[in-house]
């Protein structure tokens, strides 16, 4: 039987903590609500994966140690970080010029594979360019590590951990925000929606130009 070690107590402890941290909205929250909010849950789930599959990236390269590649893709990534930015706060701003629209009428482009392919990079290059990342597995994770057990096994399971607890979260956000969706349906509603997910778009690329680099 496989057994993975791992002290109880100070799993318990960060599965807490990182619920606590999750639940405070950033970049990735902003940015799964405005897509769930404009194109439904499916869209802001697609988000998701995305953001997934950049923690696990950073998550596994710290993992084996392998800092040196973080540090020598760090220019590509302050570059694809501020091209992100500026895509979202374009879209934002062109939501907020846009005539509202009811949902009868829009397109739902959450099941068209083009947007979904646009969906989960939006939702990676988040993830990736967010130096928060790599500060907070630098930071946080080793509070919980039991120096007596193996650390590579502890760093999956905390990994893991967080991983599964994020998308957790994050999910609920997008069925909230899919849910409140409707009540937004009609067109002069709809200018209103448009404003919601626009600002909330400007915030998200805000926040990601405004996020220094981690050192």
């Amino acid at each position: 039987m496989f057994d993975l070690a791992i002290n109880p107590t100070l799993w318990l402890a960060f599965a807490g903590a990182t619920t606590l941290l999750i639940l405070l909205p950033g970049p990735i929250v902003t940015l799964v609500i405005a897509n769930s909010l404009r194109h439904g849950a499916r869209a802001g789930l697609t988000n998701i994966a995305g953001t997934t599959l950049g923690s696990t990236l950073f998550f596994a390269i710290g993992g084996f140690g392998m800092a040196w590649v973080l540090a020598l893709l760090s220019d590509w990534f302050t570059l694809i970080r501020w091209t992100g930015a500026a895509y979202l706060i374009y879209l934002g701003v062109m939501l907020w010029l846009q005539k509202g629209q009811s949902l009868a009428e829009q397109t739902d482009v959450a099941t068209n594979t083009g947007k979904a392919k646009t969906f989960f990079l939006q939702g990676f290059i988040v993830a990736i360019t967010n130096p928060k990342t790599i500060i907070f597995y630098a930071a946080f994770f080793p509070q919980f590590i039991d120096p007596a057990l193996p650390a590579g096994e502890q760093l999956f399971v905390l990994s893991a951990t967080f991983l599964i607890i994020a998308a957790i979260i994050d999910s609920s956000y997008a069925i909230l925000a899919g849910k409140l969706r409707p009540w937004l349906s009609s067109e002069r509603r709809g200018r209103i929606r448009n404003r919601i997910t626009g600002t909330l778009l400007i915030i998200t690329g805000a926040a990601l130009a405004l996020t220094r680099k981690a050192s």
